[in-house]
């Protein structure tokens, strides 16, 4: 599932967390790899950035971060993923980190993370992130690197597109979760291991709304 799986992580920040709590950034999360939000350990950001960070920019430093102050540690967390996603319905997905990085027995499918996309966007903090194009976000340090834009050009493109997670590992592929709503239906596109991801889900949804 690939980055995708950072909406299950939003969805417990979002279930277990407050918006407003100061988050601190430990040197496990800062050492994450492909760690886009490029945090510094001892930073300082609040959970509401944090989630900025983590579905815009696709942090998987953010991740951890939320991860480990959400559940604890991160493993912790985990299970939490995977209770949760048990009480979805989603049978075929097990998770091993909070942000998608590939591990062979970190899996999921298209059926179980539209379950968990229509789970996410029952929270309006979590559709308004998914749906910002770009923003900027307060920094106790790396203030330099507080701009943000969305991954996803499906977003920019699609009439009526509101989210919802983009996706990416060589192993995985191009994957995105996407929905877009017009006349007041929203649908869900999932797309695994494409060569276009984005592309792809704007003819599902425009068949889907012919």
């Amino acid at each position: 599932p690939a980055s995708t799986t950072k909406m299950m992580t939003a969805i417990l920040a979002l279930e277990h967390g407050n918006l407003d709590d100061q988050v601190c950034a430990s040197a496990h999360a800062c050492q994450t790899p492909n760690s886009s939000l490029h945090l510094k350990p001892g930073e300082l950001l609040t959970l509401h950035n944090l989630l900025y960070g983590l579905l815009l920019r696709s942090g998987n430093d953010a991740a951890v971060c939320v991860a480990e102050h959400v559940g604890g540690s991160e493993q912790k967390f985990v299970s939490m993923m995977n209770r949760r996603a048990t009480e979805l319905g989603a049978k075929g997905t097990h998770f091993v980190n909070p942000h998608g990085l590939y591990k062979p027995n970190h899996y999921s499918t298209a059926y179980d993370l539209a379950l968990i996309a229509r789970e996410a966007i029952r929270y309006p903090e979590f559709n308004e992130i998914v749906k910002t194009r770009r923003t900027y976000i307060e920094r106790s340090m790396n203030a330099k690197d507080a701009y943000l834009t969305n991954h996803s050009r499906f977003l920019w493109k699609f009439e009526g597109a509101d989210g919802i997670k983009t996706g990416y590992t060589r192993e995985a592929g191009r994957c995105f979760v996407g929905s877009a709503t017009r006349e007041g239906w929203r649908p869900i596109a999932v797309i695994l291991k494409s060569n276009d991801a984005g592309a792809d889900a704007a003819t599902i949804l425009s068949y889907i709304f012919k």
